[in-house]
């Protein structure tokens, strides 16, 4: 079998996005992937909002996340992809919701937040505009990637002197180190379509807490992305009742608009959990590099990831 100098073995946007920096930087490459429809990259809602997706305790992540949300425009243009870049609303229905929400920025008023999204329900009660998050349509993306991919020369399934695990949450399986540090963390996810007669999708991505309990809505052309659950099941494919009952309450607590939309798709992705919810990208072994381990945060990651690839692949340190 004929060798090239890097073999990606997971084809998701961290996988690809790899791939394709190496490919650009002058490396030959490969890239394998299994393909599963429970992929994170496939079943994500595209957010590129590194401070109202941020969780206490994660600092590291929200710092990369900022380095990496600066290079989602150059990132997306080199590969034709349009961003949505009408910001977020980060809302809360409850006074300790907001309260958490103060990380994020400066709170505005009921009144001052549907000045922005006239759509929101009554029982929103304030909330932070992020006006510099991105959002991305992640499907889009993928095969954006792929394309990219090819025209740099990129071939699939080909041994390589370096192996980059790229593999999401399937990590685990493809090395012994990685077999008891990643983990799968499922999520669902639902699809709605706007049917005639109901309100437009809202002009920004909305992250809302209801009650402490986490939901967003990410406008595509013909509707919204509604996510997402999160779930220690291990590979649980299961989209279970209790989880899109809670995702519509809530969702259309914050966006009543949203009951005359038509459900098209209830999914389960897996991300790719690490033990303190920070990526692993380092070498394994000699030969052997981890990119993996980017749990809510993949497709925000992933130029800043394949960066760091790169630089491992030349010689540096990450």
């Amino acid at each position: 079998m004929s060798s090239v100098e890097l073999a990606v073995r997971g084809g998701g946007v961290i996988g690809l996005s790899v791939a394709l920096a190496a490919a650009r930087a002058g490396f030959s490459v490969s890239v394998f992937d299994e393909g599963s429809p429970h992929a994170g990259s496939r079943v994500a809602g595209g957010m590129l909002a590194p401070l109202t997706e941020a969780w206490p305790g994660e600092e590291a992540v929200v710092a990369q996340g900022v380095e990496a949300l600066a290079m989602w425009p150059e990132f997306a243009a080199s590969i034709g992809v349009p961003l949505f870049d009408a910001g977020t609303l980060a809302v809360g229905t409850q006074p300790g919701d907001l309260a958490d929400l103060r990380h994020a920025g400066e709170l505005l008023t009921s009144r001052e937040i549907r000045a922005l999204e006239p759509s929101l329900g009554p029982a929103v009660r304030g909330g932070v505009y992020a006006a510099g998050d991105l959002a991305v349509d992640n499907r889009v993306l993928l095969s954006a990637l792929w394309k990219a991919c090819l025209d740099a020369g990129v071939v699939s399934s080909v041994e390589g002197k370096v192996t980059v695990i790229a593999a999401g949450a399937w990590s685990g399986r493809l090395h012994p180190a990685l077999k008891d540090v990643i983990r799968p963390v499922k999520g669902e996810i639902l699809r709605l379509t706007h049917r005639p007669g109901a309100l437009p999708p809202p002009r920004h991505t909305i992250r809302a807490l209801v009650s402490g309990r986490p939901v967003y809505l990410v406008p595509r052309d013909d509707g919204l992305v509604v996510g997402a659950t999160q779930y220690e099941a291990g590979f649980d494919t299961d989209v279970s009742v209790a989880g899109v009952r809670d995702l519509l309450r809530d969702a259309e607590t914050v966006l009543p608009g949203i009951a005359e939309y038509a459900l098209t798709e209830a999914s389960v992705g897996f991300r790719a959990g690490s033990p303190d919810n920070v990526p692993i990208v380092r070498f394994l072994e000699p030969g052997v590099i981890a990119a993996t381990g980017h749990h809510r945060n993949g497709l925000l990651l992933a130029p800043h990831t394949a960066r760091l690839v790169v630089e491992l692949l030349q010689g540096g340190s990450s």
